[in-house]
């Protein structure tokens, strides 16, 4: 029997950049099925996992087989992102959604996924992830455009126990396929982390270039049974997720405005004009030597 590695990416399903909404009353961000894609970084985050998938077949000479899912959280629309991510290469994938996960801030979401992860594994909430016998590694993308927090994926990790790296720009399986090897990104350079699996990572896009939807993926993907989860088919407290489940909240939005009061001199023999701006930095502090 061929054991299995499962690989777990996480996907947002994020607005196409030059259509952002945000509700003014909520405070929360205005999601539809219209013009949303697959977060850029994800992209990256999928293909370093078919990448892996391919490496842990030659490192084990086929005795390992690694499994990709890709699982989101959001509306029903986002079913979409994920049959593209099946449609890319993906093996499975899962939807959670709930009207009880809206308004969930990154502590919330993290809650949801990290529970969908252990739903998806066969994992009792509470019980270690993985094992001897069934590595398992998630992997996402470094941020999300619309938030830019970078939290979810450490936040996943924390919950679930186990080690994360940020910022990885290269990742490769050592130890027989039990841990993994990566480089990545520090203010002076980069250093390299060995993390033993179960593990999380999150990338930038600097690790690789994604691959397009094949014609037989995406035909297969648009048959595909991708399940669509609730808190109770995960195993987590509805009150752990949601607006009532999120610490932070997004107090007002609104559009700044710009005001400007510009005075203008013109130059002349008088020296006015170089008098007043000398008095306009003075006023601010800012001496001229």
């Amino acid at each position: 029997m061929t054991a299995t590695m499962d690989i777990y990416v996480l996907i947002k399903q994020v607005p196409g950049t030059d259509n952002v909404k945000m509700d003014e009353e909520t405070g929360t961000m205005i999601r539809t099925e219209h013009d949303n894609v697959i977060n850029p970084l994800d992209e990256n985050a999928l293909e370093a996992a078919f990448q892996l998938r391919e490496e842990l077949a030659a490192l084990t000479e086929g005795a390992m087989r690694a499994r990709v899912v890709a699982l989101s959280m959001g509306p029903r629309p986002a079913v979409n992102a994920l049959r593209e991510a099946l449609a890319m290469g993906a093996d499975a994938a899962a939807l959670l959604s709930d009207r009880a996960f809206a308004g969930s801030d990154t502590i919330a979401t993290a809650e949801a996924l990290a529970a969908g992860i252990q739903h998806q594994a066969g994992v009792v909430p509470g019980e270690p992830l993985g094992g001897a016998n069934k590595p398992c590694l998630v992997l996402c993308g470094e941020r999300a455009t619309d938030g830019e927090t970078g939290q979810v994926g450490p936040m996943v990790a924390a919950l679930l126990g186990i080690p994360v790296s940020t910022y990885v720009r290269r990742i490769s399986l050592v130890d027989g396929g039990a841990a993994v090897e990566v480089e990545r990104v520090v203010e002076e350079g980069f250093e390299r982390v060995k993390l033993t699996l179960p593990a999380v990572v999150t990338v930038v896009k600097d690790i690789n270039q994604p691959g397009f939807p094949t014609l037989a993926g995406k035909i297969t993907a648009k048959n595909a049974d991708i399940p669509v989860l609730g808190p109770d088919d995960i195993g987590v407290d509805r009150v752990r997720v949601g607006l009532g489940g999120s610490p932070t909240r997004v107090v007002k939005v609104f559009h700044p405005k710009f005001s400007r009061d510009t005075v203008l001199h013109t130059h002349d023999a008088s020296g006015k004009a170089v008098d007043a701006l000398v008095k306009f930095l003075d006023e601010r502090g800012i001496g001229l030597k």
